[in-house]
């Protein structure tokens, strides 16, 4: 397998590769031939351009990208939550810290995973594992954060290889409210894990959804895993 070389991305650069970012998330989605699947990857693709051009103006946005060649091969992205606290409404379960993680997140100590994915040549060989190990070595949140679908066994897996711990379930945004949800359901992130399976047992690519409802599973609860990032 080439070897791959991960550097991070400044939000200008992040800009300036937003289309071959996009690029490594339609292949990792990569469906059937067909008109329809033509189709609907490039409703992908351009649902993925508007989310990730606002992802990008987000405080405290950072990035990292594994190059094999010339072409991005895989790539990690998140940013500071919103002091709003709105991610964490509707969130059920116990927080296994004595933290206050509304406080932490008023307080900008919520670094959120928003965004991994790696391509299918490039899986199982530790390439996730660097990839989030780079984008969360130089942020001062206290606390990362990232939403699952419970029914997606390769990225809990992973996660739970990394130290992360469940916090609990939400429900989605179009269920927790009447407001609209923040990303379409139709564009979820991808995760796909080198600790663990490195596709759904379906052979569909493993995803995390960030804001979005899960398509992964029954769709209808996220569940929010989290790391503390100090001691």
């Amino acid at each position: 397998m080439a070897e791959v070389f991960v550097r991070r991305l400044s939000r200008w650069q992040a800009e300036q590769q937003r289309e071959a970012v996009a690029d490594v998330y339609v292949e990792a989605y990569r469906r059937v031939p067909g008109e329809e699947s033509r189709d609907r990857r490039e409703r992908d693709r351009q649902e993925f351009l508007e989310t990730f051009a606002e992802d990008v103006q987000r405080p405290g946005f950072d990035m990292v990208v594994a190059s094999g060649g010339n072409k991005p091969a895989a790539y990690a992205y998140g940013f500071v939550l919103d002091r709003a606290g709105e991610w964490w409404r509707a969130l059920s379960g116990e927080v296994p810290w004595d933290w206050d993680i509304e406080e932490l997140t008023v307080s900008g100590q919520v670094f959120a995973l928003a965004g991994l994915v790696v391509l299918p040549a490039h899986r199982r060989d530790g390439v996730a594992t660097r990839l989030v190990e780079q984008l969360l070595i130089r942020t001062d949140a206290a606390l990362v954060a990232a939403r699952v679908d419970p029914a997606n066994e390769a990225a809990v897996g992973a996660l739970r290889s990394w130290g992360w711990t469940r916090l609990g379930a939400v429900a989605p945004p179009d269920a927790a409210s009447d407001a609209p949800p923040v990303v379409s359901s139709d564009a979820p992130r991808v995760v796909s894990s080198d600790a663990s399976s490195a596709a759904a047992s379906d052979g569909t690519a493993a995803t995390v959804p960030f804001t979005a409802v899960p398509v992964v599973g029954s769709g209808t609860v996220t569940d929010i895993w989290s790391r503390a990032l100090t001691s």
